[in-house]
């Protein structure tokens, strides 16, 4: 499906590139279709609607934002948010807080990342904030060679991240620096690449950052869906935010300021990194595992130990759930130009053997596993779709071998599962006429599993 669900009054809004369905949650019957006629352009997938109100707002591959009648799927206006000819798509789901529709977007170019605010009533620009230095004495420009390098810097917004209504800021993982590969023109850490950035809602502001992956060079961004968790650390009751990122390390920060608290390592393979930072419990990249002309043997593969799809937390267990997926490549520098190559360009990409993938649960507190349930067989790929964890201590997603599984969320014991392949999407759960139900997309097809 490459989509995603959003259920509202006992309404599925159901999304795709280029398509909004309205469903009856009771049964599945087709409500309204909307259908955007597009001018080309990146169609890897939607990540969701947002709702206002009666009003749905949806974004489209060649870069609009699309207000709907939540009601009758008739459109009510559209503004564009990205520049289509510099290659930008537009690919997340947008988020309604208060009176401002939050809006991320894409390019996988040299492209500098951004996000924008939007009136929800008429379409209105309120803001727009870079995520690179795009102008002399901004903050971060110190950690990029030029002003040139870093307005091609990438950063990009591709992820809805988590709101505090108690500091009204908006958390967002960033993408990866541009180049990708070749990072020999953009020495230096690259901020704000790689990172969890904290906006202020009203004003667009960058209140703190805390970046997971220094001067990334493997494509492994940090657009993962932040979690929010009011608990406990060395004994101190703090406000944190959560997160495991594509290059295999665990953050625990507090989400007041970005300090960070937690540091781990959750990918088995991982060896990228040469050891930890002392003051800031960042991952410090070791140069010998970036891609150089007779090949680097490195972990984790292209992919990431994890990637898009959305983990999740318990607090009833206290515990971070996420996929872990295993594996090694080797790494070629085909360009070898200093000034690199545009883009994802300049490498070749070797895979190397097998290992193991499982669904790991991760103690916020220390970074420490809870338990890890290692998915017989399945490597490469490691589980499929997002992860659901609900009050009943019951934790679902894929397991990458063509099977939706429920887990006990305290130990990781299998107690439930269906063949229906392999999800494409995070199930989610809804309640109608007191009914529970688990909702999950495989390809093209929803599955809504009912409890009875």
């Amino acid at each position: 499906m490459k989509g995603s669900v959003l259920e509202y009054n006992d309404v599925l809004y159901v999304t795709a590139p280029d398509n909004v369905w309205a469903l009856d949650a009771n049964d599945g019957r087709e409500l309204w279709r909307y259908f955007w006629k597009t001018r080309g352009g990146t169609h890897i997938g939607n990540r969701g609607a947002a709702l206002w109100h009666n009003y749905l707002y949806v974004e489209t591959p060649d870069n609009y934002l699309v207000s709907l009648d939540a009601r009758t799927g008739k459109e009510r206006w559209h503004v564009e948010i990205a520049s289509f000819n510099e290659q930008y798509f537009s690919t997340p789901a947008p988020v309604v807080i208060d009176n401002h529709v939050i809006v991320g977007t894409g390019n996988d170019l040299d492209m500098p990342g951004f996000l924008q605010s939007f009136d929800p009533e008429t379409g209105k620009l309120q803001w727009k904030t870079y995520t690179v230095p795009m102008n002399p004495g901004d903050p971060g420009l110190e950690t990029w060679p030029s002003l040139e390098a870093a307005r091609h810097g990438g950063a990009q917004t591709w992820i809805p991240g988590a709101y505090d209504p108690d500091t009204r800021l908006y958390i967002i993982g960033t993408g990866n620096p541009t180049p990708g590969y070749t990072g020999q023109g953009r020495k230096g850490d690259n901020l704000y690449a790689c990172s969890l950035v904290a906006f202020n809602v009203e004003t667009g502001k960058i209140v703190w950052h805390y970046q997971t992956s220094p001067h990334d060079t493997h494509d492994w961004d940090s657009a993962q869906t932040p979690v929010l968790i009011d608990g406990t650390v060395n004994g101190r009751a703090r406000k944190l935010v959560s997160t495991a990122s594509r290059n295999g390390f665990f953050f625990t920060v507090d989400r007041l300021t970005g300090e960070p608290l937690v540091s781990s390592m959750f990918g088995t393979t991982t060896n990228w990194a040469k050891g930890m930072r002392k003051n800031s419990l960042q991952p410090d990249p070791n140069p010998a595992k970036e891609a150089i002309v007779p090949g680097s043997l490195v972990s984790p593969v292209e992919g990431g130990v994890t990637n898009w799809p959305p983990p999740a937390y318990s607090p009833d267990t206290g515990l971070f759930y996420v996929h872990e997926r295993n594996g090694f490549n080797i790494l070629y520098l085909t360009e070898t130009d200093p000034r690199g190559s545009m883009g994802l360009a300049g490498k070749q990409v070797g895979p190397v053997g097998a290992w193991p993938s499982a669904l790991r649960a991760i103690d916020y507190r220390t970074g420490k596993a809870g338990w890890r349930h290692e998915f017989p067989g399945v490597s490469g790929a490691g589980g499929s779709g997002g992860v659901l964890a609900t009050a009943g201590k019951l934790v679902f997603t894929g397991d990458g071998g063509g099977n939706f599984v429920a887990f006990d969320a305290t130990n990781g014991t299998p107690l439930w599962h269906s063949r229906i392949g392999s999800p494409s999407n995070a199930p989610e759960t809804f309640s109608v006429q007191g009914r529970q139900h688990v909702l999950v997309a495989v390809g093209d097809t929803l599955y809504a599993f009912a409890l009875y």
